[in-house]
């Protein structure tokens, strides 16, 4: 029997088989934070997961609602300030995943999370970077989830809060970057991975029961597919079940 699940658990669930138990990993809050703590709580149980606060190989039983979250430092093996997680964990190369999202992307996975519209006269202003400039180029690679809409997926960035592959591929390389980048981009419709030559984010996989059309779309861009475009495995049983009890707490507490 086929199992019932929504848009978002398949992005959630996607990214989170994208961890390995081995992993040192950066998490930002909201999409990437329920990622990362599904993979620790299915198949990646002793993944390091490490929140811009300073606290470090943290396990939340429930969802932080910001990097300040009590629920954080409660959890942690141990917290430190942030001036050493951001000098000596992440700058000294300690970190081998940084999981991040954003307000706006663009085709090399440049992320925008400052303004929409002109710098000067925004339509809206978003709030910031954080550390999230120095997680993109600093950590190992870099992981991007994001839901699908032409509003998110933008042909022209109106500002680049953190580099992905620049705006042609290859200002990394250019500025001395030696981390990898943006590896790998999940969606609540397909998964994107940079490639080899370009560093343009293609398509590698297609979620169960989405189509071309349905990502044409929702892309700002004409978005590129790679040579052979594979079906996302769907959610399981046990994937499915431990996400939404994670959530269902997440939701208990933060009512209370």
């Amino acid at each position: 029997m086929s199992l019932s699940f929504t848009s978002n658990e398949m992005m959630t669930i996607a990214a989170a088989r994208a961890l390995r138990n081995e992993d040192v990993c950066f998490v930002g809050i909201g999409a990437p934070s329920a990622a990362c703590n599904l993979a620790r709580l299915t198949h990646a149980p002793h993944i390091t997961l490490i929140y811009e606060s300073g606290t470090i190989g943290t396990r939340p039983n429930v969802l932080p609602l910001s990097i300040g979250d009590g629920e954080l430092c409660d959890t942690a093996l141990t917290t430190v300030s942030v001036p050493e997680m951001f000098r000596y964990w992440l700058q000294g190369g300690r970190i081998t995943v940084g999981f991040l999202g954003g307000a706006q992307i663009d085709r090399f996975a440049n992320l925008n999370t400052t303004v929409v519209g002109d710098y000067h006269q925004p339509k809206v202003r978003l709030p910031g970077g954080g550390g999230a400039p120095e997680i993109a180029t600093n950590c190992g690679e870099i992981f991007i989830t994001m839901a699908m809409g032409k509003r998110a997926f933008v042909e022209k960035l109106p500002f680049i809060t953190s580099m992905g592959h620049g705006v042609t591929g290859r200002e990394r390389r250019a500025l001395g970057v030696k981390s990898k980048g943006p590896t790998r981009l999940i969606t609540d419709l397909c998964v994107f991975e940079p490639d080899a030559e370009t560093k343009e984010m293609k398509i590698v996989s297609i979620h169960q029961g989405v189509t071309r059309e349905q990502i044409a779309e929702n892309c700002g861009w004409a978005p590129s597919y790679a040579a052979h475009v594979g079906e996302t495995p769907p959610p399981t049983a046990q994937e499915l079940e431990v996400l939404r009890d994670i959530q269902a707490r997440t939701k208990a507490a933060h009512a209370a």
